[in-house]
């Protein structure tokens, strides 16, 4: 369905206005919990001493694990369909990659710069995607919003210190745009839901297929073993649950009545929440730089919100 046939019966059934605003409060919840993952993956890497591919691998793993035990108490059944499962198939991979590439491109450069490629390039990249197949049509506004809120990112995160190579730099810049490759397929496909495929089952399968291609290559590289104390599994099970599969349920959710870009534009709710919580409860120190940039992104993010209702109300 075209964005233009999609806004017009939006526009024409109130039902499908509310399901869009419904849509658009799961998009910003979830970037708001994924912004716990953060702090909550640095206290368990503190804690554990884990490496950071490691905690994505058992990330992925718990947030499976907790949503197909759920899956399992509540007798829900699995899909049996051959395109529900080669979707699971798909998200579990895209899941695995942009986990994988993200942390790889954090090894060769630094958080910061990791960071400002993976998720300030995931909009551009779906924004494009929608424009050449038609799904939307790129406006001006659209893209002084989305340059806002990366400058609001460049500024929140800052640019990476310390010398750097060049070959290193651009290897890491590889890995960070193929994170962001994969995080904007994962958007733009989900925009197109199977039908009889629950969020939360799709949600729950995906992230056990992501964490088994994961945890092979972080046992390879980096060890997986850990003593399991009261603080530690806490943590594992707060990440696996609020930040991964609720969030990510929430997020597929939402991508069933919004365009893909704008999820992808809310994501940078991300990186803006863990900064606030890393500098109210780890000690980290916000400047005026990184007040501006957060002023930045929520100002993006809000502005993109309200034309998308606009839209879908047929303003």
């Amino acid at each position: 369905m075209s964005q233009e046939r999609f806004l017009m019966l939006v526009s024409e059934h109130p039902v499908a206005a509310r399901r869009a605003a419904t849509g658009l409060w799961s998009l910003v919840l979830a970037g708001l919990l994924w912004g716990t993952g953060g702090p909550t993956g640095s206290l368990l890497a503190h804690e554990t001493g884990l490496s950071p591919l490691a905690v994505a691998a058992y990330r992925l793993a718990a947030g499976g694990a907790l949503v197909i035990a759920w899956l399992c108490l509540t007798r829900q059944p699995l899909p049996r369909g051959r395109r529900a499962w080669a979707r699971m198939l798909v998200n579990g991979l895209l899941a695995a990659v942009f986990q994988a590439g993200f942390f790889a491109a954090v090894s060769l450069t630094t958080v910061s710069l990791a960071t400002l490629l993976t998720i300030g390039t995931s909009p551009a990249l779906v924004l494009s995607a929608e424009w050449i197949t038609g799904r939307r049509r790129v406006s001006t506004r659209m893209l002084a919003t989305v340059a806002l809120a990366v400058s609001g990112l460049v500024l929140l995160v800052g640019t990476p210190s310390g010398d750097l190579a060049a070959t290193t730099v651009l290897a890491g810049a590889g890995f960070a745009l193929l994170s962001a490759a994969g995080f904007a397929t994962m958007t733009f496909i989900g925009t197109r839901p199977v039908a009889g495929l629950p969020d939360l089952t799709a949600t729950g399968v995906s992230f056990a297929i992501g964490a088994a291609v994961l945890a092979p290559a972080a046992a390879v590289t980096s060890g997986m073993d850990f003593v399991p104390t009261r603080a530690s599994v806490g943590l594992l099970l707060l990440l696996g649950t609020a930040p991964t599969a609720v969030a990510y349920a929430l997020y597929f959710r939402g991508l069933r009545s919004a365009p893909a870009s704008t999820a992808a534009l809310i994501a940078l709710l991300e990186p803006l929440v863990a900064t606030l919580l890393a500098t109210l409860f780890l000690g980290d120190r916000l400047g005026p730089t990184g007040l501006v940039g957060a002023g930045l992104i929520t100002t993006a993010i809000v502005l993109n919100a309200r034309g998308t209702r606009k839209l879908s109300q047929g303003r």
